[in-house]
């Protein structure tokens, strides 16, 4: 029977509604039989499903192609990466000083513990209502450990701090943390007005040290340059000194010594006597004086001896 004659009443040409109706109420009851006898399902990465039966909980399928009876459903939770975002979080230091910071805390869930986390918190995998609020309690827990000061000091314990205690938290809801950033760290406005005239008396205190150091620094260098200068010339005079000294004692030395020998032996004193009149004899040109005085010597000339 073709489709025509099926739906079709004979020559009239008219349309077979009971037919129709009647057929399309069948396709739509196979389809919904199809979909919900349908075994196959396929878990995506980063995902872990989650097998119930009766709303009880009788299984956790991993990544990949999943095969269940048709009494059985399968729900998608996700175990990737999720963020909480906690803007304004307040506490108060141990000097009780107002402090507030923004935070954005990335977690995930541990797969081990999907079970537990859509039974009790989540179908999906979304924390982040919990980890907002452990996240609020634990940083005032934090906060109160420090005062104003350590807490600017030591901004990277305190993050240190946050993250364990926020891990130890989060552990009871099956989920870990992944990492913590910190942002907006303020105080009350007028305690930032003292931290940032503190810092700038600190700024100009060192400023002055450092001056002072350098200007001691170079004075130190001229009175050392002024010393070395001072020791070269002492140097200086005491070697001619020394030299002059050592030169004089020569000097005298020789003189004693041709003293001594001119005392002890009067040839030797006629033998200079000698030498001198030679030295004179030697600068002779010859030539008289014109004028000759009485009892003036005429060179070479000793009418006294033979």
């Amino acid at each position: 029977m073709s489709i025509k004659d099926r739906y079709m009443s004979g020559s009239q040409e008219n349309p077979r509604w009971g037919a129709i109706v009647r057929d399309g109420i069948i396709l739509l009851v196979v389809l919904i039989f199809l979909v919900k006898m349908w075994p196959f399902y396929s878990v995506p990465t980063g995902s872990r499903g989650v097998v119930t039966q009766f709303g009880k909980i009788v299984g956790i399928e991993q990544e990949g192609l999943a095969v269940l009876p048709p009494w059985q459903n399968l729900t998608l939770f996700s175990i990737r990466a999720e963020e909480a975002n906690i803007d304004n979080a307040s506490g108060s230091t141990s000097d009780t000083q107002p402090v507030s910071v923004s935070l954005t805390v990335r977690y995930s869930i541990s797969p081990d513990k999907v079970s537990e986390v859509y039974e009790k918190y989540s179908h999906n995998g979304d924390l982040s209502s919990y980890v907002q609020t452990a996240t609020h309690e634990i940083f005032k827990a934090v906060t109160a450990k420090y005062s104003a000061p350590d807490l600017i000091a030591e901004r990277a314990k305190v993050s240190t701090d946050i993250y364990a205690a926020l891990g130890s938290k989060l552990a009871v809801y099956g989920a870990q943390v992944i990492n913590i950033d910190m942002r907006n760290f303020s105080f009350q406005e007028s305690y930032m007005r003292a931290i940032n005239s503190k810092v700038e008396q600190e700024q100009l205190r060192l400023a002055a040290e450092n001056k002072l150091r350098t200007v001691e620094a170079e004075q130190k260098q001229k009175v050392a340059i002024a010393q070395a200068e001072a020791d070269a010339v002492k140097a200086t005079a005491d070697g001619n000194a020394y030299a002059n000294l050592k030169i004089a004692t020569a000097q005298a030395e020789a003189l004693r010594v041709q003293n001594s020998a001119l005392a002890q032996s009067k040839e030797v004193l006629e033998l200079r006597r000698i030498e001198v009149e030679q030295t004179k004899a030697d600068r002779w040109n010859g030539q008289l004086p014109q004028n000759v005085y009485a009892g003036a010597p005429i060179p070479f000339l000793n009418v006294s001896k033979p």
